[in-house]
């Protein structure tokens, strides 16, 4: 029985690597193994940046909101809580985009959640 030769494989998957590693300095886009190490290091940047950027944003969110609820006369979890003690569904991004774009509309809102 002969041998399992993996020739065919191992070119494909070289070249994979290599055309995801296209742009990169020197030897990293053109030898295997470091173009390999790279990339692996990238892809794991790019899942620990996706997860982060959600998280940057939410923070942004809550910054915009809590600008915008000092000018009205109150804090931030004065008027999360206000909202939701009033029964107010209205997520982050919505409220800071109302804060920046609809101010008189966001001035509303936060007229209920002091009561």
């Amino acid at each position: 029985m002969p041998r399992v030769k993996s020739g065919k494989t191992n070119r494909a998957r070289h070249k994979k690597i290599l055309k995801m590693s296209k742009g990169r300095y020197s030897a990293n886009s053109r030898a295997y193994i470091h173009a390999a190490e790279k990339n692996d290091r990238a892809m794991a940047y790019m899942f620990k940046h996706r997860k982060m950027r959600k998280r940057n944003f939410r923070a942004l969110w809550n910054q915009r909101i809590n600008a915008a609820a000092r000018l009205n006369g109150t804090t931030y979890s004065r008027l999360i809580g206000g909202l939701l003690k009033a029964g107010i569904a209205v997520d982050r991004k919505n409220l800071a985009h109302l804060a920046i774009e609809d101010a008189s509309a966001f001035s509303a809102l936060c007229a209920h959640a002091m009561k």
